[in-house]
């Protein structure tokens, strides 16, 4: 099993209270004393983990650039999901709630999307397998621990997942510009699947031909498209409303 490197107190505090047998060590800022630092470097030493502490520089070379807040941790990799953990998912869940995200290529923009999700109840991303953002240190610090709460499934073919996710009964929504259906006139209340495309580009042909329906956020002002990430959080949390 291969190892990552994550940055940040929200990815660690997250691993440290739900796997903290995938720690290998952790490398704190060395003369930094406030309350979290102390309190994640407690806990960590309670499971045994070694703690290594490194000057700014130190740090900051190893973290190569990303944003580590004085904390960096070695641990090996989570478990990956495929599509027949989805199919468990989908049978487990009374209500499935799915978001799809198609051909998101930027971690940022995949991570905040995890940490929406998280917020509003999704039990499960999915993502092809090409084409598509890892999970990445990055990814996982700008998700704010919901990388470690909500599966994130890769799949080798999202046409053929979106066929069986519609056979399972879960009604799949797909989010684009040219349709006359806004998100907020959609039923949204039932199984559910929202499928978000790439900016600029959107949802490729063959998804956007698997969906049930297609939905739009109403646009006012000037500009002609939001970022990825808000549009995502805009949808799942108007699914959240109507369920409520």
């Amino acid at each position: 099993m291969s190892n990552e490197l994550i940055f940040g107190f929200h990815s660690v505090e997250a691993i440290l209270s739900k796997e903290p047998e995938r720690f290998l060590e952790i490398y704190a800022l060395k003369g930094r004393e406030d309350k979290r630092l102390n309190d994640v470097i407690n806990q960590a030493r309670k499971f045994g983990i070694s703690i290594q502490f490194m000057q700014r520089k130190a740090l900051d070379d190893k973290a190569k650039g990303e944003q580590h807040q004085g904390i960096i941790a070695n641990v090996r990799a989570g478990k990956q999901y495929s599509e027949k953990d989805l199919d468990d998912i989908i049978k487990r869940e009374q209500t499935p709630f799915l978001l799809v995200l198609d051909g998101i290529t930027d971690p940022h923009n995949l991570g905040a999307c995890l940490r929406s999700a998280d917020a509003a109840g999704v039990h499960a991303v999915v993502v092809p397998k090409d084409k598509s953002a890892k999970l990445n240190a990055t990814a996982r610090k700008v998700a704010c621990g919901a990388a470690e709460t909500v599966p994130l499934v890769q799949v080798t073919n999202l046409a053929r997942t979106l066929r069986e996710i519609k056979d399972a009964g879960v009604w799949v929504v797909g989010t684009a510009g040219e349709t006359d259906t806004t998100l907020f006139e959609a039923n949204l209340t039932g199984p559910i699947a929202i499928v978000m495309g790439a900016e600029g580009d959107g949802m490729r042909r063959l998804t956007r031909e698997h969906c049930d329906v297609l939905v739009k956020i109403p646009m006012v002002g000037t500009v002609s498209s939001l970022n990825v990430s808000v549009a995502t959080g805009i949808s799942l949390f108007e699914v959240l409303r109507q369920r409520a």
